[in-house]
C-alpha cells in the first residue's frame, strides 16, 4: 500500500498499490518502444517546430491586432483567433513543459514553463493544482480542484444536488468561456492566498509572489494597456474584443479539459471510511480518465495530446507528442488485464457525452456507462 498524505483531510488516501501488475507490465512495453526506436521520451523536432509556429503566431497576431490599422471587424476576428491560439500554447507547449516532459534540460522545461505567465496564468500555481493534486487524486471530490469550477455547477455525484444543476447543461457554455477571464485575474489570486491547494497546504516562497505580480503585471500590460494606447478605438469597442479574446480561450480550454474526466463513462471513486482506495493508483487514472478523437490529426497537433488524457496520466513525464503511438500498446495492455479503456471516436461524441453527463448529474445520482466500442487507431 502505498500513501497519499492529504494535509487538509483527517485520514490519508491510500491507493491500492500492493497489486500493480498492470502498470508494471505497461511501464516496461512503453519503454521496450522507445529502446526499440531508439527514440527520447521528449520533444522531437515536430513537437519544437509546433512551439515555433504557436509562439510565433501569438506574438504575430498580436502585432497585426495593434499595429495593422484594419477595420474593427477584422480586428474582433483577429482577437478571437488570439484566444484560439492562447488556449494552444497553454495545451501543447506550457503544459508539457510545467510537466517536466519537453526537455531533459530542466533549464528548457523552466523557461518554457513561462509561457504559462505569457498568456496570464502562473506556471507554479499550475505545477501544484494540476501536476500534483489533479494528477493524483482525479475525480475525487473534495480533493480534485477541477471539479470545482463554480458552485452552481455539478461535476461529481459526490457533491450536493442543488435545484439550480438541473438546468446546468444549459449555462455550462457560458460558464466555461468565462474560465480564461476568471484564471488571469481571480483564481492564481485566490490559490495562491488560500492556507491550501486541493489537500496540498503550503506557505508560498516569498519569490513566487514576486513572479506572480511581475508577470501578471506584464500580461495585463500587453493585453490591455497598449491596445487601449495603439488602437483608435473607444472603451466599449476594447471591451468587446477583450471580451471575446477571453471567451475563445475560455471555451476552448473548458471544453478540452472536462472532455477529459467529466463524462458518461468516466467513474468518481472516493476512499472509504480508512482512507482506502479500492484501485492501485494507475486503475483509478484509467476508470477516471477518457481520450477521445484519437484519428484527428489536428486535435492531436493542437492540443498537445490532451485528447489523449489515459496516456498524459499514466506518464505525464512523456512528452505529448509521443502519445499516439504509445495508445495502441496502452489500450491493448488494458484489454488484457480487463481494465476499462475510456474514449470516444471523435470531438463530438465526446462533447455529446459531457453534456448528456451534466444533465445525469444534474437530476439524478450519476452512474458510469460502459465505454461503446470505438474504432481502432491505425
Amino acid at each position: 500500500m502505498s500513501i497519499v498524505t492529504a494535509p487538509s483531510q483527517e485520514k490519508k488516501v491510500r491507493f491500492n498499490n500492493g497489486k500493480n501488475e498492470f502498470f508494471t507490465e505497461l511501464r516496461s512495453r512503453v519503454d521496450a518502444y522507445f529502446a526499440q526506436k531508439g527514440a527520447a521520451k521528449t520533444a522531437n523536432a515536430e513537437m519544437v517546430m509546433k512551439t515555433i509556429i504557436l509562439l510565433g503566431a501569438f506574438v504575430g497576431n498580436y502585432l497585426l491586432i495593434l499595429l495593422s490599422g484594419w477595420n474593427l471587424w477584422v480586428i474582433l476576428g483577429l482577437a478571437a483567433f488570439q484566444g484560439f491560439l492562447l488556449a494552444g500554447i497553454g495545451f501543447s507547449v506550457a503544459h508539457d513543459a510545467i510537466h517536466g516532459s519537453y526537455s531533459n534540460n530542466t533549464r528548457v522545461n523552466t523557461w518554457l514553463s513561462y509561457t504559462m505567465n505569457l498568456i496570464g496564468g502562473s506556471q507554479y500555481v499550475w505545477s501544484l493544482s494540476h501536476n500534483i493534486v489533479h494528477h493524483t487524486w482525479t475525480n475525487i471530490h473534495e480533493m480534485d480542484g477541477d471539479l470545482e469550477v463554480a458552485p452552481f455547477i455539478r461535476l461529481s455525484p459526490h457533491q450536493p444536488l442543488k435545484k439550480v444543476h438541473r438546468y446546468q447543461q444549459w449555462f455550462a457554455l457560458p460558464v466555461y468561456a468565462l474560465a480564461s477571464f476568471f484564471w488571469v485575474f481571480v483564481k492564481d489570486y485566490k490559490k495562491m492566498a488560500a492556507k491550501s491547494i486541493g489537500p496540498i497546504a503550503r506557505k508560498h516562497p516569498a519569490r513566487e509572489w514576486v513572479i506572480l505580480f511581475f508577470t501578471k503585471s506584464l500580461y495585463y500590460t500587453y493585453s490591455i494597456v497598449l491596445p487601449l494606447v495603439f488602437l483608435d478605438i473607444t472603451w466599449w469597442q476594447f471591451v468587446i474584443g477583450y471580451m471575446t479574446f477571453h471567451f475563445m480561450a475560455g471555451i476552448t480550454l473548458g471544453i478540452v479539459f472536462q472532455l477529459a474526466h467529466v463524462v458518461e463513462e468516466t467513474e468518481f471513486p472516493m476512499p472509504d471510511d480508512q482512507g482506502s482506495m479500492e484501485n492501485a493508483w494507475a486503475v483509478h487514472q484509467m476508470v477516471t480518465t477518457n481520450n477521445f478523437a484519437r484519428r484527428n490529426r489536428f486535435l492531436n497537433w493542437y492540443i498537445g495530446g490532451l485528447n489523449y488524457q489515459i496516456e498524459h496520466h499514466l506518464f505525464p513525464k512523456i512528452c505529448s507528442v509521443h502519445y499516439p503511438a504509445i495508445s495502441h500498446i496502452t489500450k491493448a495492455t488494458a484489454e488484457e488485464y480487463d481494465i476499462p479503456y475510456n474514449e470516444h471516436p471523435s470531438f463530438a461524441a465526446a462533447v455529446s457525452s459531457h453534456f448528456r453527463a451534466l444533465r445525469m448529474l444534474g437530476r439524478v445520482e450519476y452512474k458510469p456507462v460502459e465505454a461503446a466500442p470505438t474504432l481502432q487507431v491505425a
